[in-house]
């Protein structure tokens, strides 16, 4: 089985929306208007590359990287990449050309289907909505988290509301940075 892996710029509240500029929040780009950059935050996005074999999203993430991210030198591993991109309502017209291979899933159901097919870890980049429903779903593995030192109040939320039982996680990498950034992997117990 592959594994999943949720990926996140993360306020401490528990906020990801717009971390990189876009527009419609009041504290889009909060990442990098109000800490420092320091490169060695950051190694974690490099490694995830260079690991994931496929990517996963939801259509508003889609539609917000897809113009952006295949002429970024910053994302040049994911451009060959496998992606797929979870909507009901995105049609294959609407998928761009210049970002390798694309697949629209339909489902959560053809998301578990896609986790049982041969292949390494299958990353999720952005997708506030959908993290939530593969969450409660029981569909993610592991969690990529850099926990920025803000408390943005309102804002889309990695995880749900949703009333469900305790879901156990392992830290299996910490780590903290100088400019109050904090980088948490956790495993999700089984």
């Amino acid at each position: 089985m592959r594994t999943l892996i949720s990926t996140a710029f993360v306020s401490l509240d528990g906020v990801v929306e717009a971390p990189g500029g876009e527009p419609g929040y009041r504290n889009s780009g909060w990442t990098f208007k109000h800490t420092e950059f320091l490169p060695e935050a950051f190694e974690i996005k490099g490694r995830e590359q260079k690991e994931a074999t496929a990517m996963l999203m939801g259509r508003v993430s889609y539609e917000s990287f897809s113009p952006v991210w295949p002429d970024m030198e910053d994302f040049a591993d994911y451009k060959v990449m496998p992606k797929y991109v979870v909507s009901t309502t995105l049609a294959e017209d609407d998928l761009v050309s210049n970002w390798g291979e694309t697949t629209i899933l339909r489902s959560l159901d053809d998301v578990a289907a896609l986790k049982e097919t041969e292949g390494g870890p299958i990353i999720v980049h952005g997708s506030a909505s959908l993290n939530q429903a593969l969450s409660d779903a029981g569909l993610i593995d592991r969690y990529h988290l850099l926990v920025f030192p803000l408390l943005l109040g309102a804002g889309k939320r990695l995880f749900s509301a949703t009333d469900k039982d305790a879901q156990k996680l392992r830290l299996v990498e910490h780590e903290a940075y100088a400019n109050g950034l904090q980088k948490d992997v956790f495993d999700v117990v089984r």
